[in-house]
């Protein structure tokens, strides 16, 4: 079965990495190992620790360099993709594609000229926020009581920066990508554009309570928007303590959960591969025939199953790029 997957950091982990390339590495994900799993379509995220990231915009930079560079010298199995199009001749040449991503918002610095230039050397999403508040807007991590864990219902979300970006960002035809912002910036997200949008790597807090995972009020108007949400692959955002189904059941869990509160039509595929510890169970991007296995089993159809994996994804980007 084909399959798209919203996220995985693999760029990030290659850089000065010895040996490891996007041909064949010892990650989740490499070329190699998406050919054999049936990916069609693979995001990849420029992903930046702001804490740790003296120059963001100059790393974003950098980042880009080395997926372009990738790219070149693997162009017999994969190729970018920029616009809808492009995606549906690679598929007619037989490649996989590629679709350039960045998770975090600072290399912006709040200039719409940066998002403008970015989008020009190819990235097409855009996740706002990461763990930490910028020019953009507020991650939920901000809103955590450390206490009891619960979220705040009093949060921040988009300032009048973001506002700016998020609309032209819909102008340009660059994806929104709202996991890891706050409740209250998918909100915004929701007043001030008009075009479907994504949460690329979040799960349902209704089954997981983390602040990372969508409440059902916002499943149901990402949903109603036309967006998609990514399902995440890491066991802390898929079972609650103490819990002991397997990864592959718990995703079925929450895909049930999703179509529950916001239909089939917006549930996908966001592994955070690379991003995430290894679990013997989804050891690698091989292993998604597993989960496939596990909706089967949770009462989901073959054409139910094939829109999870690619064909919600596909109805979003052929409206946006």
């Amino acid at each position: 079965m084909k399959a798209i997957d919203l996220h995985c950091d693999t760029i990030t982990r290659i850089d000065g990495s010895d040996g490891n390339n996007l041909r064949h590495n010892t990650l989740q994900i490499d070329l190699e190992k998406m050919q054999a799993s049936g990916t069609t379509l693979q995001n990849f995220a420029i992903y930046l620790d702001k804490a740790d990231t003296p120059n963001p915009y100059q790393a974003c930079h950098h980042f880009i360099d080395l997926y372009e560079s990738e790219l070149a010298k693997n162009n017999d199995l994969i190729r970018p993709v920029l616009t809808y199009k492009d995606y549906l001749d690679n598929q007619s040449a037989g490649k996989m594609s590629s679709l350039l991503t960045m998770e975090e918002g600072a290399p912006l610095q709040g200039r719409l000229d940066y998002l403008e230039e970015f989008y020009q050397r190819g990235v097409r999403m855009l996740t706002l926020t990461w763990n930490y508040q910028n020019e953009l807007g507020y991650p939920n991590s901000d809103f955590v009581d450390a206490k009891t864990g619960l979220i705040s219902p009093r949060q921040q979300g988009l300032t009048s920066t973001g506002i700016d970006i998020v609309q032209r960002m819909n102008e340009l035809g660059m994806i929104i990508d709202v996991s890891h912002g706050s409740d209250q910036l998918v909100q915004d997200i929701l007043t001030h554009t008009n075009l479907p949008f994504v949460a690329s790597h979040s799960n349902a807090r209704a089954i997981t309570y983390h602040s990372r995972n969508l409440p059902n009020d916002l499943i149901k108007a990402i949903s109603e928007r036309g967006g998609v949400i990514g399902i995440n692959y890491y066991e802390n955002f898929l079972r609650n303590p103490g819990e002991t189904h397997s990864l592959c059941e718990a995703i079925a869990r929450h895909a049930t959960h999703l179509k529950q509160v916001g239909g089939i039509d917006c549930i996908a595929l966001g592994s955070d591969f690379d991003g995430i510890t290894i679990n013997e169970e989804l050891a690698d991007i091989r292993s998604i025939h597993k989960i496939a296995d596990s909706l089967s089993q949770a009462d989901f159809t073959t054409a139910e199953i094939e829109k999870i994996f690619y064909q919600n994804v596909e109805r979003v980007y052929q409206e946006i790029l």
